[in-house]
């Protein structure tokens, strides 16, 4: 398997909120990818999908280790698509960081994505981001979709956390 590579990438998306769980809860339930990938299954009616879908596939460390590799493969708008990341940082209850060691999407490029988690006094600041580069091929597309997806593709990550804490009072 390739390894991730030290990059500076073009691109930037974030969002920040405070959420309603402990850094634990909150690091353990998106410790889990299929809770981060959930925008990109079948049956949310998401156009930003094309009426595709993809699929997660787990080893048996399930993403939950630094290398673990997370695979994901499907189509979306007609294309075939897929990546193969890895993780690079995992420091429970507090970030985790993957990054893209093969390729082949759409409206982005290579890229990596992470999270970190502060605490509060009513439970947590989670931070949400991902740093992109343009595709390889099809690069109008890339400028034409690119910033929509990585800043729609974070809220959804942002969405699951709100949606399984909660916000604070």
């Amino acid at each position: 398997m390739k390894e991730p590579r030290s990059q500076v990438y073009e691109k930037h998306a974030e969002e920040t909120a405070d959420i309603a769980c402990s850094p634990q809860e909150l690091f353990e339930f998106l410790d889990d990818h299929r809770n981060l990938s959930l925008h990109m299954k079948s049956g949310n009616g998401s156009p930003m999908m094309g009426g595709g879908q993809m699929q997660l596939v787990l080893g048996e460390d399930a993403g939950k280790e630094v290398g673990a590799h997370v695979i994901m493969r499907g189509r979306a708008f007609g294309f075939d698509l897929y990546l193969d990341e890895v993780v690079t940082e995992r420091v429970p209850a507090q970030t985790k960081i993957w990054q893209t060691v093969d390729v082949d999407l759409v409206v982005i490029g290579a890229y990596e994505l992470g999270f970190r988690i502060h605490p509060r006094d009513s439970g947590s600041r989670l931070t949400v981001w991902i740093d992109y580069d343009m595709p390889d091929r099809r690069k109008w597309l890339g400028r034409l979709g690119g910033p929509a997806y990585a800043g729609w593709c974070v809220r959804q990550m942002m969405r699951s956390a709100v949606s399984h804490c909660g916000r604070p009072a």
